[in-house]
């Protein structure tokens, strides 16, 4: 059963059974006010014999002794206490989160002596604890618990005492609409892909206009008359009809170029006539990862009122081998007027990624446009599930990129583009095919978007194999990781708010 959290921030907690957590660092000093909550000798006499160092992220677990005022005691290792950044304490709370089974109400003592801590770490502290929390069991109807508690969980009372009691409720306003953000993009890429097709999706997308974001929905017949054939393609051997769905925040200045997001939203990919092996393509749900980061992306700007313009477009389709479906063979046209030799039906993200894209450039003349896409396994065999893969025209956006993902550990890793790899995509027969063969997929991959980008800085987030089934960790317990969200509002947050 999921778990649940109620948190506020306070100078003081005056505790009365439950759970305590206390900060540790290297040199053995516990948390400011841990005297309130267990005598000092205590929790010392534990780590002796427990040999708690108090390493990152290492926890002791205590049973209070009778007379003391808390049930449990959790000490929690911070290392040596410097140089901790925004990761740093999402991973604390969330390390910290993974031990509260149990608890109905904690006390976490985040000041420790020598050890500053901001209102911001202490809100990223508290959305680290509610990213770990997330679970999507929305089809589990029976719950295995060690209770007989009926009905949804109660939430766990959480006080985290900090002496920036000011400072972190102001933070967690923004840090609490990252989280909204990041629960959004996992939720739609958990959901199974009877419940979210492209309408489906449309419609999640559509609720963002509660939250100031204007949001546009173009049906099959409008992208037709629009001459979108390549994502037209891939749509045409599924019974569901596609989407294209257009979100635009306006949070800057009216004068001011939009800055623009395109997601691959594949609700599911079978491969098409070019079908995929039956092993693991259940995972082909997840296929619309670029996609759901989006659309959570433009949740968080929304619901913390960024001070910038933002388009956010997802195409969304499902790929199926019908007998209306397009073939290994056939030609279509996008709306670029490039006309693409289909060589592998499962080489279609990159089709409806292309009319996307163009649309966007076309429409917005964005500053930039980034799309993120669970695009190629190549780029899995390149980088494995730690980054994603990064493919770019232009240095700066690049820079800007690979800084923000460090400071979100939302990693990404360059890859190159060349002249060289443009002709392994040219076609005898139209100006261009969907697929350059085995070697250097994910970049064939990018040199053919790179194709429909005209000048425009642009840059391709191949995420294949960070969005889902990635190693989880203490901020993400999920299959679906929500990769994406956080990254790209540390983009906008550091470079492109008025």
């Amino acid at each position: 059963m999921s778990l649940k959290f109620e948190i506020g921030f306070s100078k003081s907690a005056r505790l009365s059974g439950g759970l305590a957590i206390l900060l540790k660092t290297l040199d053995g000093k516990e948390a400011a006010g841990a005297a309130e909550a267990d005598p000092e000798a205590i929790v010392a006499k534990a780590a002796r014999i427990a040999k708690f160092k108090a390493r990152s992220l290492s926890t002791l677990d205590i049973v209070a002794p009778h007379g003391a005022p808390v049930d449990r005691i959790l000490v929690l290792g911070i290392g040596d206490g410097t140089g901790l950044a925004a990761h740093d304490w999402l991973k604390a709370g969330g390390a910290a989160a993974s031990k509260i089974r149990g608890a109905d109400k904690v006390a976490i003592f985040l000041d420790a002596p020598g050890l500053e801590v901001s209102g911001k770490a202490a809100a990223d502290f508290a959305l680290g604890m509610e990213m770990n929390a997330y679970s999507f069991d929305t089809y589990k109807t029976t719950k295995k618990d060690d209770d007989d508690q009926k009905g949804p969980p109660k939430p766990v009372k959480v006080t985290i005492v900090t002496g920036a009691v000011v400072a972190a409720k102001k933070a967690a306003v923004i840090s609490q609409a990252v989280g909204e953000g990041v629960f959004l993009a996992r939720t739609l890429v958990n959901e199974p892909a009877n419940v979210l097709g492209p309408v489906e999706f449309a419609a999640k997308a559509k609720e963002l206009e509660k939250l100031g974001v204007e949001v546009e929905i173009l049906t099959e017949r409008e992208m037709k008359k629009l001459g979108m054939g390549a994502l037209l393609g891939v749509a045409q051997g599924s019974v569901r009809p596609p989407r294209l769905a257009i979100m635009q925040w306006k949070g800057g200045k009216p004068k001011d170029k939009p800055v623009a997001f395109v997601g691959k939203g594949v609700v599911f990919d079978s491969g098409g006539i070019s079908i995929k092996p039956g092993a693991g393509m259940e995972e082909m749900k997840g296929d619309m990862g670029g996609a759901a980061a989006v659309t959570g992306l433009m949740h968080v700007l929304a619901a913390r009122k960024a001070k910038a313009n933002v388009v956010g477009i997802i195409g969304l389709v499902e790929n199926m081998p019908d007998g209306n479906a397009q073939r290994p063979g056939d030609i279509v046209t996008s709306m670029s007027g490039q006309t693409i030799e289909i060589i592998n039906t499962d080489a279609e993200g990159r089709l409806v990624l292309c009319d996307a894209l163009w649309y966007c450039n076309d429409r917005f003349k964005p500053q930039f446009m980034v799309n993120l896409a669970t695009l190629t396994g190549a780029v899995m065999v390149a980088l494995g599930s730690h980054h994603a893969g990064l493919f770019t025209n232009d240095d700066k956006l690049a820079g800007q990129l690979t800084a923000a993902g460090l400071i979100t550990q939302e990693r990404l890793w360059r890859l190159p583009l060349g002249k060289e790899y443009d002709k392994m995509i040219d076609s005898k027969f139209a100006d261009m095919k969907n697929t350059g063969g085995r070697y250097a997929g994910s970049i064939t991959a990018a040199q053919f978007l790179k194709r429909f980008v005209k000048d425009t800085p642009w840059a391709h987030l191949d995420i294949a194999g960070t969005a889902m089934g990635s190693p989880t960790d203490e901020i993400n317990q999920s299959w679906a990781s929500g990769f994406g969200v956080r990254l790209l509002d540390e983009l906008i947050r550091a470079n492109y708010e008025s």
